[in-house]
């Protein structure tokens, strides 16, 4: 039981110590910073640097160099119940294809693996396979507008070669059936981001011994943690030690809409710290009925956790009704512009849009390849830790 005491020694930022690999095609890597960029001081992309040009222009001319990483997708279940579908094509029975991704200038897209409530124990892992398998075979079945991609690396080389680049997760923490081992298949298949809420082990009170087991394998591993819906308890204790950043894919901030899934500004400042990300998602029911509330949520977001902690999550097709100007995939150019009208600079946007999605996967591996040295798979049961 002595690796149940045993944690990483805090490690340094990512970019530090594993800078992005030089893109193999003649387009710039967009990892958040202006400075890396070489098309910046060319003339011909001149309303990125134009404050007289129109916001919708600008808007569309820095997300053509720094897209939108989408932090939460409900499209795998959506799909699921439509007998015959082309995203390439387009499909107007969802909110999200490959041409409206294509025209709000989406790089690529986390797609939840979410279940429907009462879902538990070998019924909640079974739906998580089916899922993970449709998720899949639809990336197979439209290789020419998306690929799936595991690594901050493989991310960026989807962009390159002109994909939408697929992150699998978050799925739920019921699709662990409380076993490290099927954490580990999961995440063989391909399983990026778990939630971490709605279990015995991840409740109000916080987490177990065997909630924090399941965290340092999850740092071991590469999978991120998700703390939307998580109660402040877990919250707090999942981001003290993790290694790895955590996130919140579906969370705005409560001192503007007291939704439940929203974040205090206590818990915006700790995730802030700790240089978590909150992915703040276009929904009406959780920021507002219209894009400047959206942009009211992301100025608040930003000022309380900081530039480098803020993202966007569309979370379109979950069944959520979506604030005006914002109703689909195609719409963030609206959403950037609003920005650029209140003044957020070239940095903070293209942190916003793409930098901070990729410091995080980033660090994610980095992480992991430490933790995979010290530690081996953890074969901790939650009768031995929890009784």
């Amino acid at each position: 039981m002595a690796d149940l005491q045993d944690e990483l020694h805090t490690t340094a930022e990512v970019g530090e110590l594993d800078p992005p690999a030089p893109p193999p095609v003649p387009v710039p890597e967009p990892d958040g910073r202006p400075d890396d960029d070489p098309h910046t001081s060319e003339p011909d992309l001149s309303p990125l640097s134009d404050p007289d040009a129109e916001p919708l222009d600008r808007a569309h001319a820095i997300l053509a160099a720094h897209p939108v990483a989408d932090g939460y997708s409900g499209l795998p279940w959506a799909l699921r119940h439509l007998p015959w579908y082309d995203l390439e094509l387009g499909e107007s029975t969802v909110d999200t294809d490959v041409p409206r991704m294509r025209r709000g200038h989406v790089g690529a897209l986390f797609w939840a693996l979410h279940l429907p409530d009462g879902l538990t124990g070998d019924r909640a892992v079974g739906a998580t396979l089916e899922q993970l398998d449709l998720v899949k075979t639809v990336a197979r079945s439209h290789p020419e507008g998306l690929r799936l991609a595991g690594t901050a690396g493989q991310v960026t080389d989807a962009r390159n070669c002109g994909r939408i680049a697929v992150v699998l997760g978050p799925a739920a923490a019921a699709a662990l059936d409380d076993s490290l081992a099927i954490l580990r298949v999961l995440h063989s298949l391909g399983l990026r981001v778990l939630t971490l809420a709605g279990t015995s082990w991840a409740s109000e009170a916080g987490l177990t011994r065997f909630g924090e087991e399941v965290v340092r394998e999850m740092n071991r591993l590469g999978v991120l943690a998700d703390l939307s819906g998580a109660s402040p308890a877990t919250v707090h204790r999942a981001a003290t030690i993790s290694k790895a950043p955590v996130l919140c894919t579906r969370s705005a901030a409560r001192a503007l809409r007291p939704h439940p899934a929203n974040l205090t500004d206590e818990t915006l400042a700790q995730l802030g710290a700790a240089r978590g990300l909150c992915l703040v998602p276009l929904t009406a029911e959780q920021t507002g009925p219209s894009v400047r509330d959206v942009a009211d949520h992301l100025d608040h977001v930003r000022a309380v956790a900081g530039p480098e902690c803020v993202g966007l999550s569309g979370t379109y097709d979950s069944g959520s009704a979506h604030p005006q100007e914002l109703g689909d995939a195609s719409c963030y150019p609206n959403l950037i512009a609003e920005l650029l009208r209140r003044g957020w600079t070239e940095p903070d946007l293209t942190l916003l849009t793409w930098g901070n999605v990729q410091r995080v996967l980033r660090s994610a591996d980095f992480t992991a390849k430490a933790a995979q040295q010290r530690r081996e798979p953890s074969t901790a049961r939650i009768a031995e830790l929890d009784g």
